[in-house]
């Protein structure tokens, strides 16, 4: 399932951008989709997904800042983040997996989030 993130862009510390992700597909409301980031020569890591269970799970390092929602209707994936940190800095991926795989099998081309200090 092709997936399309946008959003990205250069902002200051402290302030918000808004990542979207569009599946160019069908995805079945039992997918689960998440975002996770790579930051240069750092290991990709789980930024926020929704499980099968409908539990939301945040990295410790962006809760309370980060807000993850999903618009099954629309076959799209948000991710609001306020206050932004430096350590930010990432190209943001979206993803998607079906409910009796562990792993993703889907990702998009990712985009880019670059917060200055």
């Amino acid at each position: 399932v092709p997936l399309v993130e946008s959003g990205g862009g250069s902002v200051q510390a402290g302030g918000s951008l808004t990542l979207s992700c569009v599946a160019s597909e069908y995805i079945d409301s039992s997918y689960c989709m998440g975002w996770f980031r790579q930051a240069p020569g750092k290991e990709r890591e789980g930024v926020a997904t929704l499980e099968e269970d409908g539990t939301i799970l945040y990295a410790q390092s962006v809760k309370g800042r980060f807000t993850i929602s999903k618009d099954n209707a629309k076959n799209t994936l948000d991710l609001q983040m306020n206050s932004l940190k430096p350590e930010d800095t990432a190209m943001y991926y979206c993803a998607a997996r079906p409910p009796w795989k562990t792993s993703y099998s889907y990702w998009g081309q990712g985009t880019q989030v670059t917060v200055s200090s």
